[in-house]
């Protein structure tokens, strides 16, 4: 009877390298304890993230996770990881901010294929840098290796954000009413939603991302990795004057506005009152894109709604250089919400 050999089986040979994994978690904690302060009792590498937050009569707080969605491709195309740990982080940031909220800290899911220091590095510096920006501890996350789930370059970016927010100053929109007025601060660029439609339209080869173009000043990859702007430090002064805030994202004006309206409430929009950035009119016409379907996908360049009283909108402007004044609140008719004249 043959003798049977038996092969030894290593986690490595099966595509998962633990020692690159814990070179990779030092990396992170380097990083993540530079946006730590005296409330944050465990950093990176405890089974848990322990937070000690005072100073509030009666918190309450304030969740959101999100993704950066296929703006991934876009940075992988081009080999450059550098802002979409920017990304998420403001894109959390802004939608619990929304509400009146502060930032307290920030979790993160990194899952590859298979794990590549540097570029995990140059993701986890964009996310300390943004964290570092809005005085929020970035307090731990999940590295995950993970073949056969993640082919090749494909990886994935999650956030999730924890505020806090007394009680009793909670922004709910509630005491919006016809006739307050709305006013908006300008978005970056595409921030975070869109890139579907938009590989779609123009490929995500390096060659086509590297194509100048007049009108954008920059590359064409240049302008769908500019980072997603956050509001939080510009406008976390003036919240008392402020009635309702929406952070346009996926779904535009048309869908996220509403979020944020009582009951009978519309919004009604002048885009003759705003410049559409370059990078939306190049999309719209490469890609033959109907008007309305552009404002159901894009921020077209309004990456924060402000919803006031019309005695407050001297005060605003004049501390907001860049805040215009684009639309009013009116009485709904029917079930449209949303109307861009």
């Amino acid at each position: 009877m043959s003798e049977v050999k038996l092969i030894k089986q290593t986690y490595a040979q099966a595509g998962v390298n633990i020692d690159i994994a814990a070179k990779v978690k030092g990396v992170i904690a380097r990083l993540a304890r530079s946006t730590h302060h005296r409330e944050v009792l465990s950093g990176v590498g405890f089974f848990g993230g322990l937070f000690e937050f005072q100073g509030y009569k009666n918190p309450v707080l304030v969740s959101s996770v999100d993704g950066v969605g296929t703006k991934l491709k876009i940075a992988s195309a081009l080999d450059r990881y550098d802002t979409i740990g920017i990304d998420i982080v403001n894109h959390c940031v802004n939608d619990i901010f929304t509400c009146g909220a502060k930032p307290l800290f920030f979790l993160d899911y990194i899952a590859m294929g298979k794990l590549v220091p540097a570029k995990v590095e140059a993701i986890v510096r964009g996310l300390a840098k943004a964290c570092r920006e809005v005085d929020c501890a970035l307090i731990g996350g999940e590295t995950a290796e993970m073949p056969g789930s993640y082919v090749g370059e494909d990886y994935d970016l999650v956030g999730f954000i924890i505020g806090v927010v007394e009680k009793e100053k909670i922004i709910t929109g509630k005491t919006i009413v016809a006739g307050d007025t709305i006013m908006s601060l300008p978005s970056s660029g595409l921030h975070t939603n869109g890139y579907s439609l938009v590989r779609k339209i123009f490929g995500e080869t390096r060659k086509s991302l590297n194509s100048y173009y007049p009108e954008l000043g920059r590359t064409l990859g240049e302008a769908l990795l500019e980072p997603h702007r956050g509001y939080y430090q510009t406008l976390k002064p003036l919240l008392p004057h402020i009635k309702g805030l929406a952070h346009i994202t996926g779904g535009g004006l048309v869908g996220n506005v509403p979020r944020v309206l009582p009951d009978g409430l519309a919004a009604q929009f002048y885009s003759q009152d705003w410049v559409n950035p370059a990078i939306f009119r190049l999309i719209q016409q490469k890609g033959q894109v109907d008007r309305d379907e552009m404002y159901r996908i894009f921020n077209m360049g309004i990456g924060m709604v402000i919803i006031c009283s019309p005695e407050k909108v001297d005060h605003l402007t004049k501390v907001l250089s860049e805040a215009k004044v684009i639309g009013e609140i009116t009485e709904q008719k029917g079930e449209t919400r949303v109307v861009i004249k």
